[in-house]
């Protein structure tokens, strides 16, 4: 996977699988720009900083961005667990808010620098709960559905420009955002144990699989939904 030289943009860079997928990007040669609410410590000094938050706007993102942009990562989620019934209305609003309409935002304002590129690639996060049912996760499951199709959507779209789309739906991954889920030997345990393959995700299973769909050697693939979730999305091991 080659990412010299290469210009990426990763929205939601500062913690967990952003943080991981730019560190290793930088290591490779890309050229970084990353745009989050704050800036991480662990970043190296040549990654190029814009302070956003993408439920306020993502406006500023069009000038802040070179003219030729070769990657756009949208790592920006969120983990809402509740009971349907006590889900309102603002929780699906605005997990929706986060999670589709401020990748569509992020899209829009990068679309004419990705355009310039000569072989350009997206790639989002969506859920093993969009496609696999799991109790309490409605409104998050939601929104994460409604990722894979704008995905897929836009993969169709955007083919005559040489811009891939693509997906990866991790499963329960061991990050800040997770931390509540992961906080006892007990709930690491019991999260291994649901998985087929006996362990849950770390932010480099995901940041990986993110790093191969922007590089070249993915570069006839594009409208897919990619599960990285220890088979916990289709295989049933107990009987």
């Amino acid at each position: 996977m080659k990412f010299k030289d290469k210009n990426i943009l990763v929205v939601g860079a500062s913690s967990g699988i952003g943080l991981d997928l730019v560190n290793f990007l930088n290591l490779e040669g890309a050229n970084i720009y990353a745009a989050s609410r704050n800036r991480s410590t662990l970043w190296h000094d040549s990654i190029k900083y814009l302070e956003m938050d993408v439920l306020d706007s993502s406006s500023a993102l069009a000038s802040f961005l070179p003219n030729e942009l070769d990657g756009f990562v949208y790592c920006v989620g969120n983990i809402n667990l509740k009971p349907f019934s006590r889900l309102s209305e603002n929780d699906f609003v605005d997990d929706f808010k986060l999670n589709v309409v401020g990748a569509a935002s992020c899209i829009q304002q990068s679309l004419k620098s990705l355009k310039n590129s000569s072989a350009a690639s997206i790639v989002l996060i969506s859920s093993v709960a969009a496609r696999t049912g799991m109790g309490f996760h409605a409104s998050i499951a939601a929104s994460k559905a409604a990722i894979e199709g704008l995905a897929v959507s836009l993969a169709a779209e955007l083919s005559a420009n040489q811009i891939r789309v693509n997906v990866v739906a991790p499963s329960l991954t061991d990050t800040p955002l997770a931390s509540k889920l992961l906080n006892s030997p007990e709930k690491m345990e019991a999260s291994a144990k649901r998985h087929p393959l006996g362990k849950y995700g770390t932010a480099k299973d995901i940041s990986s699989a993110i790093a191969f769909l922007l590089s070249e050697d993915s570069g006839w693939i594009t409208g897919q939904i990619i599960p990285v979730n220890g088979g916990l999305g289709n295989l049933k091991t107990t009987f």
